[in-house]
Order: structure tokens, then C-alpha cells, then sequence
């Protein structure tokens, strides 16, 4: 009997303190979707769900026929699924980390280190920094999703530090003002003003910040009780931030940072040393397979400024430069292809229109996880014993060079994420 190489998954939900309440997320709803077992508590976050063989999230398999329990298992007995491409770059281990994002309170401000960094931090710290790896990372938003992503132009920084006296003190006179006269420089002063500026307001003493963002809250709050906009100063944005994490000196990023609002279907490539922060909504997303991060704000957790104002990408660029559009496929007008510029990983999105009564799925010189976000279906194989039924919440591993054929269970619009490596 030849092996099974496409099966269905069982995956590891993250309850970080962050994540939507219950029902309200759609990690929540994926998972009751595809499990009739699971019991969703209201009063629990569920922020993260994992399709991957990270070690803190291995995917269980649902296939009793297959003796090993875990995919990160599986794969290091059956190396060949991988794709002889993904198998010999990446030493026989699946190379990305996918996953559904529920947000309801802002994650820190973060940056991952790349390759040469992320080595060096996990041998002088691996109690923080726990891999050795690159974090590349890809936000597609299945919802109204919101984050800040990069430095903001730096016109726009300027007119925020006439705008917010609180901000500008932060940074200090000398500071602000080589950032002003950087703007008719090169983009080497612009970067050696930005880091400065940056750095000063990273830096700042805990009390003082405290005291300035108490100014800044309480101004902007007596403005919008008699009615005034205050968004040209992100005043809204920066109230909720505060109620979320009082006195936290992340509150004043927003004013470095360009604020990104996608659509479903709009997504953001966060490459190494880019400063971010997702803020609210549901997204997918997949990065290299890592779990390093550098945090400066809007965190409990620990916090590392050196390093992050020392590694940070000080390119400032307007926000719509930010998305990352994907490409149509030629063969599959159902096809979408976010290919960003790092080996380890690509995703695909496929909507089906539900008049469609079958869809293949492409055969790929490379393992991949399929994520069934809206939709029923029974996936079969060549080489599979039975069909697979496959619903909402659904998840799916296909071995490298498997074709996939999609039955549609009903006359229903399909909406599915593919996570691959294409070498």
C-alpha cells in the first residue's frame, strides 16, 4: 500500500493574553468549525492557532493509519515530502511557521533580527532568543486588519513633533532638529537623524514618560469630550494604546511609524530589522520557522532597546509601500501568489467560485499546509485510500509533488491558504 503523503491536521492553539475573547476570534471559529469536539470558552483569548512542526506547536495527525503522532515527526522519518529542493536547503526540516492571527490588543513593538544577528543573540542570550534563525514574516488580513509597519516619511515626523510638544520632548531639541535638516540631505543622514531621534525617545527615563504621556492623554481626551477631531495626531489610536498599556513609552511610536490598515486580502512583508506592531483584527500569516523577537514597548514581556534601535531598518517609506500585493496566477484565475523576496516560505490564496463543482489543487516540488478559511469539500488523491473530508477550520498537509483534487460538498464560494516553498 503506498504511503499516506496528504492528510488532515490537528493544530496547536496559542491562548496569548492578547488575542481575541471566545467566540469573537476567528482562530476560535476555525477551530469549533473544524472540530465538533472542541468547547470554545468566552471568557479564554484564543490568539494564535500553528500549522507547522514548530516545537512549541507540533501539528498532531489525524490519520490513524499513520504511526507517528506529531507532523514534525513524520517529516523527519519521511524527508522526501518535503521536496528534494526544500529537503536539502533546509537540512530535511519544514522551513515556515503558518498560522491564523486573532488580535485584540496591540502586540509589542518588535523587530526580527536576520540570520547573522538571530545567531549571535541566541549564544549570548538563548533564555530570550531562543533559535538561531531569520523571522521573515508575511501578514495577509482576513479581517480589518491594523498595524504600524516601518518608519513613517520623515515629513510626516516632523509635523508630528510641532504637533505633539509631549513627543518633541521626548526626543530633545538636538535630536528633532538634525531630523528636520536631515530632509534636505542623503538617505545616510536621514537614517543617522532617524536612529537619533528614535534612540532619544527609546531611552527616555520611565518617570518622565510617564509624566509626558499623562499630558498628552489628558489633552486629548478634554479635546475629543468637547467634540474635536484629534486624528491628525492619531489621538484616538493613541487613547486606545494607553488604556492597553498605561504609561508604556510603545505609545509614542505611533508617531515613527506609518499606521497600515488592510483589507481582507491585503497583506504586509515584514523582512528583518523593519519595526511593527499588529494592533487589531484577523489575519494569516507565515514566517521563516523561528521564535525570535526584539521587543521595545507595548509588552510585559522582556524588553531588549539596545539591540532593537542598534538593528532597526531606518528607511522611512509611505505607508502604501508597505503592502505587498500578490501576484495572479497564468494557469488559475483562482490563484494568488504572495511571493515575497526569502526563500523559506510563499502563500498562496485560492477562491473558488462555488459553481465550481471540482478544483485541483497544484502539484508543488514542495511540502505545504492548506488552510480551509470558508467552504466544504472531500479532497482526494491518487494515492489516498479514501477522500478526506475538509471544512471550515479544516487543515490539510500535502507532500511535495502530490495533486489534490476538491470535490465541493455544496454550491459554496471557497476561500482557502496554501503555505509552500517554492526553491
Amino acid at each position: 500500500m503506498a504511503a499516506q503523503r496528504v492528510f488532515p491536521l490537528s493544530c496547536v492553539v496559542q491562548q496569548y493574553a492578547w488575542g481575541k475573547m471566545g467566540s469573537n476570534s476567528e482562530v476560535a471559529r476555525l477551530l469549533a468549525s473544524s472540530d465538533p469536539l472542541a468547547r470554545i470558552s468566552e471568557d479564554k483569548p484564543y490568539a494564535e492557532l500553528w500549522m507547522g512542526t514548530h516545537p512549541r506547536g507540533d501539528a498532531k495527525i489525524l490519520d490513524n493509519r499513520i504511526s507517528q503522532k506529531t507532523l514534525g515527526q513524520w517529516i523527519a522519518e519521511n524527508q522526501d515530502c518535503l521536496g528534494s529542493k526544500v529537503k536539502d536547503t533546509f537540512n530535511g526540516k519544514l522551513p515556515f511557521l503558518f498560522k491564523v492571527l486573532s488580535v485584540e490588543t496591540a502586540l509589542s513593538i518588535q523587530a526580527h533580527p536576520n540570520k547573522e544577528l538571530a545567531e549571535k543573540l541566541h549564544l549570548q542570550a538563548p533564555q530570550h532568543y531562543p533559535d538561531a534563525n531569520h523571522k521573515p514574516e508575511i501578514a495577509i488580513a482576513l479581517t480589518s486588519f491594523q498595524g504600524l509597519c516601518g518608519f513613517r516619511p520623515v515629513e510626516e515626523i516632523v509635523t508630528f513633533l510641532t504637533k505633539v510638544p509631549e513627543f518633541q520632548f521626548l526626543i530633545g531639541d538636538d535630536a528633532a532638529t538634525q531630523l528636520k535638516q536631515s530632509m534636505s540631505c542623503d538617505s545616510q543622514a536621514v537614517a543617522s537623524a532617524l536612529q537619533s531621534c528614535f534612540s532619544h525617545l527609546m531611552k527616555s527615563e520611565k518617570k518622565v514618560v510617564v509624566e509626558q504621556l499623562n499630558l498628552l492623554v489628558k489633552r486629548i481626551s478634554q479635546q475629543v469630550a468637547a467634540g474635536n477631531n484629534m486624528e491628525d495626531i492619531c489621538g484616538e489610536l493613541l487613547l486606545q494604546l494607553h488604556q492597553q498599556y498605561p504609561g508604556d513609552i510603545g505609545c509614542f511610536a505611533i508617531y515613527f511609524l506609518n499606521l497600515l490598515t488592510l483589507k481582507p486580502g491585503e497583506a504586509m512583508f515584514l523582512e528583518a530589522n523593519v519595526p511593527h506592531a499588529y494592533l487589531k483584527g484577523d489575519c494569516v500569516e507565515c514566517m521563516a520557522c523561528s521564535d525570535n523577537t526584539v521587543r521595545a514597548g507595548l509588552t510585559p514581556k522582556f524588553i531588549d532597546v539596545p539591540t532593537l534601535c542598534e538593528m532597526l531598518s531606518y528607511t522611512p517609506s509611505p505607508s502604501q509601500d508597505r503592502l505587498f500585493p500578490p501576484a495572479r496566477s497564468q494557469e488559475d484565475p483562482y490563484l494568488f501568489i504572495y511571493d515575497p523576496p526569502v526563500p523559506d516560505f510563499t502563500v498562496m490564496k485560492m477562491e473558488v467560485p462555488g459553481f465550481v463543482t471540482e478544483y485541483k489543487v497544484l502539484a508543488l516540488d514542495s511540502a505545504s499546509i492548506l488552510l480551509m478559511v470558508q467552504g466544504t469539500v472531500t479532497a482526494s488523491t491518487p494515492t489516498a485510500q479514501a477522500a478526506i473530508p475538509l471544512q471550515r477550520g479544516g487543515v490539510l498537509f500535502i507532500g511535495a509533488n502530490e495533486c489534490v483534487s476538491l470535490k465541493l460538498a455544496v454550491p459554496k464560494d471557497l476561500l482557502m491558504f496554501r503555505a509552500c516553498c517554492l526553491l
